[in-house]
């Protein structure tokens, strides 16, 4: 749902031909559910009985709720680098590529650290982190909107520490926010606070550049 939104109308809401793709009346409003893009990914599931729902759940963790042993099983169930996992839907429920920027940068942690090779402390801060985090900007998002139903959802938020703000100083250190790209994704970091001052590689602009893809800030900061 990277493009969904759901908007409150008046009732029996006219559906918009292009984005619409269905409107719920209800006695004193519509639900509007609208998809922008040309990749359209969104689907309605009709069930009935809590029996029928539970069949749609796909066993993922809720983060919020899971303890330090549940989050460490999930977590490490496979070697996998750390951004990856915590924007997978399959393992983890509602992180997502803004707030997982935003969790290993309060967690300290590389992007492209591998989940099997962390020591236990670092799990646990990443742990501690994730839960900070989320019901950080749960309470901030909630106090925005103060009971009204919210519009203009976006992932890039005023406050953020790394998250849509490369080139932009980091808040904790000073030093430039970096970025790296892949797919229709980026990964927003602090090389400073998280990968001991080291540029990750992005897959195509280092390849581009070869030897000559600066290594360090300080590299970088002499171009």
């Amino acid at each position: 749902m990277i493009a969904g939104r759901l908007h409150w109308r008046e009732t029996n809401v006219k559906i918009p031909g292009k984005r619409g793709i269905a409107a719920f009346d209800f006695p004193h409003g519509s639900l509007l559910l609208t998809e922008s893009g040309s990749k359209k990914r969104a689907s309605l599931h009709v069930v009935q009985g809590t029996a029928a729902l539970d069949t749609l759940h796909r066993g993922v963790l809720e983060i919020l709720k899971a303890t330090l042993a549940e989050f460490t099983t999930a977590l490490t169930r496979q070697n996998r680098t750390l951004k990856r996992v915590l924007t997978d839907p399959s393992v983890f429920s509602g992180i997502g590529n803004a707030y997982s920027d935003e969790i290993l940068h309060r967690a300290r942690l590389s992007p492209l650290a591998f989940t099997q090779k962390l020591p236990p402390e670092q799990v646990k801060q990443l742990y501690d982190a994730t839960q900070n985090t989320l019901n950080h900007w749960l309470q901030r998002l909630r106090e925005r909107h103060k009971g009204r139903f919210p519009e203009k959802v976006t992932a890039f938020q005023d406050g953020m520490a790394v998250h849509g703000r490369f080139r932009q100083p980091c808040p904790d250190c000073g030093s430039p926010v970096q970025r790296i790209r892949y797919a229709s994704n980026e990964t927003n970091y602090c090389a400073t606070c998280q990968t001991a001052g080291r540029l990750l590689a992005d897959r195509s602009l280092s390849r581009l550049l070869r030897s000559d893809w600066p290594r360090s800030l300080e590299e970088l900061s002499n171009l």
